[in-house]
């Protein structure tokens, strides 16, 4: 199988660039489609891959990812990134088509032709090509761009099965558990990725060059930026139109004479009826009122007519997901969101230990779920009672 890096199907630009060492050529592949999801992908299979059926070849993110799970699956698995996305909008005007049905012009960028490239050539003799890259939308999107990419190449022989396979932390256990079940793409989530890279280039594409003329120190405008900006604008027009109006709340120190304990027992009161009557909010509205108030609670004898001790529980916080663990970072450290998700992203993909071992020390790390696996809940209650 010979990987030439062109096709009929796609129109391919050359430009040379000048060094004082050479001349180079930089190659972008542009393809201009109409997303077809409805068209079969390739041949999936749903049968366990682990242990192992034949030679797979499996792609993942990153290079420290590939490493981590090649010493776990052995040697009847290739692991081998493809350094995040393959394919991406073309960086030029008119790239997303709202009137041709929301087609796109898509490109391969120079570097990941050489990623395209290894994958091909490792899927010689090959049975399987696991797609593992991230349990989200956007690793969705990269499985579906790297099958894409292969098929439109001829580098997907009738002999090879697709699979799709997710993990949401990187051990041994998760990933053979993983390979068990492999799945296909998940179009829904190839549709959310679509919309959600048509509304970036729609709106940050065209609004961008506005605001750079109107504001010189606004770097970009997008989907997630316009819409903060607008609960922000919302948020100070509702503070431009709140009228004060003055309200009072009474608060008491009582001291109790308990024969019981050695010491006298202080508390604070707040003040919830007056002359039978509940207090609201507004039920006091000038210092005149609240004075005399004071004055005659000051003058009134009080007693304690029943006491109730309870139980509180107090639970654990409740496990991190992606935006608490900013939160947190930012307060407490003073960590930049993107410092934060950089070292969670270290911890995520495997950290070498004192022994020599690479190891992912924490699940995936773009998540709002609160799940505990149970592999993870057995190691914390052995854990505990080891100590």
């Amino acid at each position: 199988m010979e990987w030439d890096g062109e096709s009929s199907s796609v129109s391919t630009s050359k430009e040379t660039q000048d060094s004082s060492a050479s001349t180079r050529l930089k190659k972008k592949e542009v393809n201009s489609c109409q997303v077809d999801l409805e068209k079969q992908l390739g041949k999936f299979t749903g049968k366990p891959l682990y242990p192992p059926v034949g030679k797979s070849v499996m792609v993942v993110e990153s290079v420290t990812k590939a490493k981590v799970i090649q010493r776990y699956l052995g040697d009847m698995y290739e692991v081998l990134p493809s350094y995040g996305h393959v394919r991406d909008l073309a960086s030029r005007s008119e790239s997303v088509r709202p009137d041709d049905d929301f087609s796109m012009v898509w490109e391969v960028p120079s570097s990941a032709w050489t990623h395209l490239k290894s994958i091909n050539a490792a899927l010689s003799g090959a049975n399987n090509l696991i797609l593992a890259s991230d349990p989200d939308r956007e690793g969705e999107a990269i499985a579906w761009h790297i099958i894409e990419m292969l098929q439109q190449q001829g580098a997907l022989h009738n002999n090879i099965f697709l699979a799709r396979v997710v993990f949401h932390e990187i051990t041994e256990q998760s990933i053979k558990i993983a390979l068990q079940a492999p799945r296909e793409i998940n179009v829904n989530l190839i549709h959310a990725y679509l919309a959600r890279r048509a509304l970036d280039y729609l709106i940050g594409f065209n609004i961008s060059p506005l605001l750079w003329r109107k504001l010189p120190s606004c770097q970009s405008v997008g989907r997630v930026q316009s819409a903060a900006l607008s609960l922000i604008c919302d948020r100070e027009l509702e503070i431009d139109q709140f009228k004060p109006k003055e309200y009072w709340t009474m608060e008491a120190m009582f001291n109790m004479k308990e024969q019981r304990l050695t010491k006298d027992l202080t508390f604070l009161a707040h003040l919830t009826h007056f002359n039978s009557n509940k207090l609201n909010q507004f039920s006091i509205t000038s210092g005149r009122e609240a004075r005399d108030v004071e004055s005659k609670i000051n003058s009134a004898e009080f007693r304690v007519v029943s006491m109730k001790i309870s139980k509180v529980q107090s639970n654990p916080p409740t496990p991190y997901i992606t935006s608490t663990l900013q939160q947190d970072a930012a307060n407490k450290l003073n960590f930049s969101a993107s410092h934060t998700m950089a070292l969670a992203q270290k911890l995520y993909e495997g950290v070498e230990l004192r022994n020599g071992i690479t190891v992912g020390l924490i699940t995936y790390i773009r998540t709002d779920g609160l799940h505990i696996s149970d592999e993870a809940v057995a190691n914390i209650r052995s854990l505990i009672i080891e100590r």
